[in-house]
């Protein structure tokens, strides 16, 4: 349908759902949402500045370009993925999780527990340290995967529990290094593995690993509430077993709480946000001062890098960029977060409408990261936008920029 240039976000969305008949309820229930949500949208109450959700509502209108939604037709083309963004890697992945029920063949040697957690652990660190992290990482999961079932279905007694615990280490990278990527139902898959194999482990650290990974992907579908419950009854599992317990158990505590607080901040509830934060923070303050933990990357940088992440997400933009001014982003062992990082503070800058910042750090969180900013869709966003509204002197860097992230420019 032709849709009038000055129409306002709400109201293209309200003309789309319209033209194709869609109530508000059947059209809010696609994206997670309460017809409540979607009436003040549509009126323009409530701005819709949530990238995630505006990619779930152009795919639940079919619309396969998202300039149709925002009325941003100057420059950059952002696909909306009706399905997802796509990688050479996924489909080898894609068979080693999906054909899992019909791997009934035994092991054809020996296998050693000890030696598949170590695997494990070394793809835990390439994830963190490389800047192709997807493509590295997604070439070595598929045998990393049916090593681990085929290790469950050799062993048993104690040693069956540790490959339980190791597969459910597996299960949770899996879902890192596919998400924005995988279908939905390979990442629900994955999840529900990695959940069911820590429990049938009965490690409560492997647990609560799971359902942080868990929390990941429903609030990246837009279910924030379901997120929110999820990571806050897995912290309360845990927390009886503290005492005394090893370093990463406090750890994916900590990483529980730092999830919590993203998920209140993205909703606005700024109290709580704080709050979850603050107790992510004690955690922290508990533990060895060069504390990381191996998958979640929890310790005194990441809390400190989650301050940054929820002041923006409250959208306190000069409290984010004071807070990251204060950050030594180098102590960060990880360059998956340290891109992430910058993207956040990049997202600040455009907040104030200073471009011409948010294109430098951006440059810098392409540089540490590549795959990181190629495949999150909130740096997709930030890309695209640059290039469509950067100063005239930047133009061509912005340009280059959204071409190596994947955004696809015209003209």
């Amino acid at each position: 349908m032709d849709i009038p240039d000055d129409l306002s976000t709400g109201e293209r969305i309200r003309a789309l759902r319209e033209s194709r008949g869609m109530s508000r309820p059947v059209l809010a229930q696609l994206c997670g949402r309460g017809p409540d949500w979607l009436k003040k949208i549509e009126s323009g109450e409530r701005e819709l500045s949530n990238h995630t959700l505006l990619l779930r509502l152009a795919a639940a209108l079919q619309i396969s370009d998202l300039a149709v939604l925002t009325g941003r037709n100057d420059g950059a083309t952002v696909t909306v993925p009706l399905g997802r963004l796509s990688h050479p890697g996924l489909p080898a992945i894609w068979s080693a999780v999906m054909n899992r029920s019909f791997a009934t063949t035994p092991a054809t040697g020996p296998v050693d527990p000890v030696l598949l957690q170590g695997r494990a652990d070394q793809t835990w660190r390439l994830w963190h340290s490389s800047p192709r992290n997807r493509t590295e990482v997604g070439a070595l999961l598929p045998e990393l995967i049916s090593d681990a079932e085929a290790a469950v279905r050799a062993l048993d007694g104690d040693q069956r529990r540790a490959a339980l615990g190791t597969l459910s280490d597996i299960c949770r990278l899996t879902g890192q290094a596919t998400a924005f990527v995988a279908p939905a139902e390979l990442a629900w898959v994955v999840a529900d593995r990695a959940l069911s194999a820590a429990q049938d482990a009965d490690q409560p650290a492997a647990i609560a690993a799971s359902a942080w990974n868990l929390g990941n992907i429903l609030r990246e579908t837009a279910y924030p509430d379901e997120a929110l419950r999820v990571v806050t009854e897995a912290a309360e599992l845990i927390r009886p077993h503290l005492d005394n317990a090893p370093d990463d158990w406090h750890g994916v505590y900590g990483a529980l709480q730092l999830h919590a607080a993203v998920t209140a901040a993205r909703e606005g509830r700024e109290g709580d946000a704080w709050r979850y934060w603050g107790k992510g923070d004690q955690v922290a303050k508990s533990l060895p001062a060069s504390y990381i933990h191996p998958s979640t990357v929890f310790g005194r940088a990441n809390v400190d890098f989650h301050a940054v992440s929820v002041a923006t997400d409250l959208r306190k933009s000069s409290k984010a960029l004071g807070l990251a001014d204060d950050i030594d982003p180098d102590i960060m062992p990880s360059r998956e977060r340290r891109a992430r990082l910058w993207v956040e503070v990049a997202r600040g800058h455009l907040q104030r409408g200073d471009r011409t910042a948010a294109l430098h750090v951006m440059k810098l969180a392409h540089e540490i990261g590549a795959e990181t900013v190629a495949y999150t869709p909130s740096a997709r966003a930030i890309a695209a936008d640059l290039w469509r509204s950067a100063p005239r002197a930047m133009r061509k860097e912005a340009g280059q920029l959204a071409e190596a992230v994947g955004v696809m420019t015209a003209g």
